[in-house]
């Protein structure tokens, strides 16, 4: 008598947890459900996408100051929008190097054509 009652008593419990876990999954399925966890997942994914963005943005900044420090390039606080301008002797040199007034001469030889 005793088994029976503790076999039952088993098989209610089991059944009654069973049907929890079914409902639950059911409710984890319908429309209000899925379109919760899809909105969810969105925002996860934003954060994360935003987090990566200023991350790259820092290495940038920090890479882009590197690069100037390098090469000697120095921000002008009198220059509009913080254009970044080479110094003094080197932009002397750049101006009397440029290759854009100049243009090369091309010579055109008939006698190339056949």
């Amino acid at each position: 008598m005793f088994r029976r009652a503790f076999w039952f008593t088993a098989g209610a419990a089991a059944g009654v947890w069973a049907t929890t876990k079914v409902n639950q999954q059911l409710k984890k399925l319908t429309p209000e459900s899925l379109a919760a966890q899809a909105a969810d997942k969105a925002l996860e994914a934003g954060h994360r996408l935003k987090d990566f963005a200023l991350d790259v943005k820092a290495g940038m900044t920090q890479r882009e100051d590197e690069l100037n420090d390098a090469l000697g390039l120095h921000q002008d606080p009198d220059r509009p929008d913080n254009v970044t301008a080479l110094p003094g002797p080197r932009r002397l040199r750049a101006i009397e190097n440029d290759q854009t007034t100049h243009r090369p001469t091309l010579s055109y030889n008939r006698n190339e054509d056949h």
